[in-house]
């Protein structure tokens, strides 16, 4: 029986290797070069020094970095909510569709292109001279010039992005549930809108909870869409922390603050993520 349990674990074990292998070197050995290069100083170039806690009282204290956390926030508040909201209302008519493979690729292309060449063609469709939108419009408005104007046009863009992937995780959600459960609320007289929101939405509470969460990492992570758009501009209104590590590691060559920098986001991320988990606990469906 010993002999029996070492093997079966021995197999185990062996089957999850290449996973625990890629879950080692891509997750937990990138957190410990930034943990151990938040405590050193270095240029790129020199030899390192150990500093201690210099770069996070740097880090902390800074201003700059604080107001890249509140642009990243609002961001994120802008983004999720409307991407989840368009992404259900299109899932909708595309699960009681047949077919409609042509409908899902469609809203899925934007998501699987490059986030750069995303920004570039947006950032051609918002010009002031000779843009797209501009020339629909028929006025001159700077979209990504105006300080106003600059930070709701880059959540705009990442809305159209995403919210195609949010789609195609409702509409996955929205088919897996039982059609019994639907024409039970059909012959109890409960109209399209009622079965939605008394039925479909708490049913989809374990899918709602995936969309919520990676959302929101989405949104924290913003980087090559503003770089291609506003690379930060006007006057910091659009400098998310994605792009305010990314200057501070190789721009300004000081990589230990700019690894404070994704520890601070990390710690934000992983707060935020235990809050939408204990949210969701006790109010998520796991069976039908």
């Amino acid at each position: 029986m010993r002999r029996r349990a070492v093997r079966r674990g021995l197999v185990s074990y062996g089957l999850l290797l290449p996973s625990l292998v890629g879950v080692g070197c891509f997750l937990v050995l990138p957190i410990l070069v930034v943990g151990w290069l938040s405590v050193h100083s270095w240029n790129l170039l020199g030899p390192m020094r150990f500093v201690g806690l210099r770069n996070w009282r740097a880090v902390l204290g800074d201003p700059a970095f604080g107001h890249s956390l509140l642009v990243t926030s609002v961001l994120a508040a802008i983004v999720v909510p409307v991407q989840t909201v368009l992404g259900f209302a299109v899932a909708v008519p595309l699960a009681r569709r047949r077919g409609g493979t042509a409908f899902r690729v469609v809203f899925a292309l934007p998501w699987m292109c490059a986030p750069v060449a995303v920004g570039v063609v947006w950032q051609w469709m918002f010009a002031p001279t000779g843009g797209a939108i501009d020339a629909a419009l028929g006025s001159r408005i700077e979209w990504l010039s105006d300080p106003a104007l600059a930070l709701p046009s880059v959540a705009a863009v990442s809305i159209w992005s995403n919210f195609g992937y949010v789609a195609l995780f409702f509409v996955a959600g929205i088919r897996a549930i039982p059609a019994e459960i639907l024409d039970a609320g059909a012959l109890d007289g409960a109209s399209g809108w009622r079965r939605t929101r008394w039925l479909v939405l708490p049913l989809l509470r374990p899918t709602m909870f995936f969309v919520l969460v990676t959302g929101v990492l989405t949104a924290f992570q913003t980087f090559d869409t503003v770089y291609a758009l506003t690379r930060g501009g006007p006057g910091n209104r659009t400098d998310v922390v994605a792009l305010r590590i990314f200057d501070e590691a190789f721009v300004a060559a000081r990589p230990g603050r700019a690894a404070v920098m994704a520890l601070v986001v990390f710690a934000v991320m992983f707060v935020i993520t235990v809050l939408q988990h204990r949210y969701f606990r006790n109010r998520t469906v796991n069976e039908y």
